[in-house]
């Protein structure tokens, strides 16, 4: 997503546009597959914006996450860490992150295999399923051929 398109997405969810945010908004589309923690981010925006406190990073990532414009991962590791969300609430549900535990890219993956055991617990406990989260832990593709070369 360009600038616009951020511009756009803030006044959709009745936002005030400022460079801070569109500032933490591009550096998180801009990671690709990596997740990137507060410090990173804040590195990464106050190249352009020199002026942003890391308060204001925290701030705005909390908005964005109560927005559901950003997600949050936590990889038991002491360090949160964030991604562009889905765009709509509906795949939010479907999003799921694969973690090479040996260069620790996270790679966002979407689909979801676990309605139908979602549709069971329903069924079955009556509990209804509103979200969760999974984690594969392995090793990329690069690091297995890494690890196959050695």
């Amino acid at each position: 997503m360009d600038r616009e398109g951020f511009t756009q997405l803030l006044r959709a969810k009745g936002l005030k546009v400022t460079n801070q945010r569109i500032g933490v908004l591009e550096a998180l589309s801009s990671s690709d597959d990596s997740h990137l923690t507060a410090e990173e981010i804040y590195e990464v925006v106050r190249v352009e914006y020199p002026e942003i406190g890391l308060a204001t990073v925290y701030r705005t990532i909390q908005l964005l996450l109560e927005l559901q414009l950003i997600d949050r991962v936590n990889l038991d590791d002491g360090c949160a860490r964030y991604g562009m969300g889905a765009k709509d609430a509906k795949t939010k549900h479907h999003h799921h992150h694969l973690i090479c535990l040996s260069c620790g890219k996270i790679f966002s993956f979407d689909g979801d295999l676990m309605e139908t055991l979602e549709e069971y617990i329903q069924t079955t406990r009556g509990f209804q399923v509103v979200d969760h989260k999974v984690k594969f832990y392995g090793y990329c593709k690069e690091c297995q051929i890494k690890m196959s070369m050695e």
